[in-house]
């Protein structure tokens, strides 16, 4: 079950959610804040109250606050290493991209239709549930290289790139030509800790260097022991990549 916090200035518009969450029979607890301020203080009490705390898992946060906006509360949350999830509950369309950048989870339009709240809740159970790889017998891609197949180890390769009908599998040295598609590669080597961050990219986090942000939010990657390559990161893959990262 999920923790939810509220946060609306207008109380008839927190007691109509509470009720929509409440009919989902899948909350376990619902608390309301009326600003930014008494939504910090809520999460605050829940980080003190132990180890043992669940604490909230998910913010339905209005953007249109006095003082402070929903959308600068979501922003200083998403400085912290393990915010809870948001989603925004808005009568305003204007701020969906201002939401992407932020991470939030979902964007849902006044008033709040049943079936879009529960394909919200969907994402936050999804973001919530830990990711435990299981590791399979496929220790090694095989390739070819002049002429020859050679057979690759997982933990050797930096990243790979598609390439027409083909994969082009790069370590820090070399680069190998694999006649498996990169949608088969991502099954294959997902158990090993490599992400899918783009429809043209694989990478090995093992070897993810550094992050950087450009403009618009979009992200890439820079890759150990290669120094000449940038990965870029499709939108809507930064927030699970993120989260595989633990940034």
């Amino acid at each position: 079950m999920l923790n939810a916090l509220i946060v609306d200035d207008e109380a008839p518009a927190r007691s109509e959610l509470r009720f929509l969450l409440e009919e989902t029979g899948r909350i376990g607890l619902i608390e309301e804040a009326s600003n930014a301020r008494e939504a910090v203080e809520t999460l605050v009490r829940h980080k003190e109250g132990g180890s043992g705390h669940k604490g909230t898992d998910v913010l339905f946060l209005d953007i249109s606050m006095p003082k402070t906006s929903g959308m600068q509360l979501a922003e200083a949350l998403h400085q912290l290493k393990n915010p809870p999830a948001v989603v925004f509950v808005t009568a305003y369309s204007e701020y969906a991209l201002d939401a992407f950048n932020v991470d939030a989870i979902d964007y849902l339009m006044k008033p709040v239709e049943t079936d879009r709240l529960l394909h919200a809740l969907d994402k936050v159970e999804a973001r919530s549930k830990p990711v435990q790889p299981v590791r399979t017998s496929v220790e090694r891609i095989p390739v070819e290289k002049g002429g020859r197949k050679v057979l690759v180890p997982v933990d050797q390769i930096r990243y790979i790139e598609a390439k027409d009908d083909y994969s082009c599998i790069y370590t820090d040295a070399d680069r190998f030509l694999s006649t498996i598609s990169l949608a088969k590669l991502e099954q294959k080597l997902t158990p090993h800790g490599f992400f899918r961050v783009h429809r043209g990219y694989i990478v090995n986090l093992e070897h993810v260097e550094d992050v950087e942000v450009i403009s618009s939010g979009i992200l890439q990657l820079g890759i150990k022991d290669v120094a000449e390559k940038k990965i870029p990161v499709s939108r809507r893959r930064v927030v699970s990549l993120k989260r595989a990262l633990g940034i």
